[in-house]
């Protein structure tokens, strides 16, 4: 069980090691603003919803239609990234995140907003996502130097959890004081800091063009299909997503309906997930190598469906806090382990396509399952329609254990070549 455990002595201090390079520091702490920004409009925008509709169906369609690009248009974004400028692509997806926002807010503000509003700005959303989500999982990783990528993968995974725990918070509370139009002009302001970082970044282009764009879809769908580790990986994931993020799609109803509390308990309770969330990161970022990261996988996945299983029958906003806890660990830890297993194991050349196909997998079938359990959940109830998804979520956990011999052995030249291979002759494995 040693490999599950940061492994070297310096391991704390080399945790922020990524952010000695210029071009890396610039980005984290540009996306740090705007990530903040970002979940205090989903928040908000979640709470708009079901203040202004009490319906848990349509909670999960703003959910779906923020998503459902993603499981299409991937693949074609994954091969622009490998093609073109990533830097300029991104440049381009914040401009229409920050307009989305600016929309949403003054429809907000104006009073005019209807359900009919949302659903069409998270469907853009949701089309912008597509194309920033693959570019983006693709380029953190350029800005160190591959012996860092371990490190950039949890440090990015530290942005998106951290701003997971502030965020919630200042929107739970915000939406109180300057309500949900508030909470998205602070979103749309907070686009400037990422913009005004990637311009910053100095960014050598290396994609190339030598092939048709359908040729090199094609080649990133052949590549997965017959890659098995890959293959299995995203199997889980997208198995494991369509299950277990139905409980942030219903946690608006079970506060309002449950609880009997406001969005400030909301907030206290997606802050304890991002408690969690961060605190997976830091160990993640702390730990030497990738090796052991497919324990940390299951045991990881089986933490957050045991703490979801008992999570939405409860009555008390503290019982259910260490519970967001560890869910928001189990859940980040398990999914920052599974991007890093990509990155580790695919080729620079094919990185964007698949990483657009995690893109798929984790944000596509999140939106699918959202849509899906909403529908459940009004016939069964919030708590035992969770409580079937967790079950599930073990039973995912479980099948890739059982996959976890094969991956080690075809994965096995792969670590050959990256210079991992002296540490599983030692007997540590993935």
């Amino acid at each position: 069980m040693k490999e599950l455990l940061p492994d070297n002595s310096s391991a704390f201090s080399r945790i922020f090691e990524s952010l000695k390079y210029k071009n890396y520091s610039l980005f984290f702490w540009g996306q740090t603003a705007s990530l903040i920004g970002t979940w205090m409009q989903t928040v908000a925008m979640s709470w708009l919803v079901y203040r202004l509709t009490e319906s848990v169906i349509l909670l999960g369609t703003v959910a779906f239609l923020t998503q459902i690009p993603t499981l299409f248009l991937t693949p074609f974004s994954g091969t622009l990234a490998d093609r073109n400028d990533k830097r300029k692509l991104l440049i381009l997806s914040q401009s229409l995140y920050m307009f989305q926002a600016t929309l949403l807010a003054i429809l907000t503000l104006t009073h005019v907003i209807q359900p009919w509003h949302i659903l069409a700005l998270s469907l853009f959303s949701g089309f912008v996502n597509a194309l920033d989500m693959p570019v983006r999982q693709s380029f953190y990783s350029t800005l160190v130097p591959p012996e860092l990528m371990s490190n950039a993968v949890a440090l990015n995974s530290t942005i998106m959890n951290g701003s997971r725990l502030i965020g919630p918070a200042i929107g739970g509370f915000l939406i109180q004081l300057i309500g949900e139009g508030g909470c998205f002009t602070i979103n749309a302001i907070s686009y400037l800091f990422v913009l005004g970082a990637l311009t910053k970044i100095v960014y050598s282009n290396t994609s190339v063009k030598t092939k048709k764009p359908s040729v090199e879809i094609r080649e990133g769908f052949q590549y997965v299909k017959n890659h098995v580790p890959i293959r299995v990986i995203l199997l889980t994931t997208m198995l494991f997503c369509f299950c277990i993020f139905s409980y942030a799609t219903f946690m608006p109803a079970y506060v309002k309906d449950t609880l009997g509390r406001d969005s400030s308990s909301l907030g206290i309770i997606m802050s304890a997930v991002g408690i969690g969330a961060l605190s997976s990161t830091l160990y993640l970022a702390a730990r030497k190598s990738v090796l052991g990261l497919g324990k940390v996988v299951v045991i990881t996945i089986s933490l957050a469906s045991l703490a979801l299983i008992p999570a939405f029958f409860l009555k008390s906003l503290w019982l259910i806090l260490p519970l967001a806890v560890c869910a928001g660990f189990g859940i980040t830890c398990s999914l920052a382990s599974i991007n890093t297993l990509l990155q580790t194991l695919t080729t620079d050349a094919m990185r964007g396509r698949v990483m657009a196909y995690y893109s798929m997998c984790f944000v596509g079938s999140s939106a699918v399952g959202s849509l899906f359990w909403s529908y459940i959940a009004k016939q069964i109830t919030l708590p035992w329609c969770m409580t079937i998804c967790s079950v599930i979520c073990l039973l995912t956990a479980f099948m890739f254990e059982q996959s976890r011999a094969t991956i080690r052995l075809h994965s096995h030249s792969i670590y050959v070549e990256k210079g991992i291979i002296k540490e599983i002759v030692q007997g540590i494995d993935i």
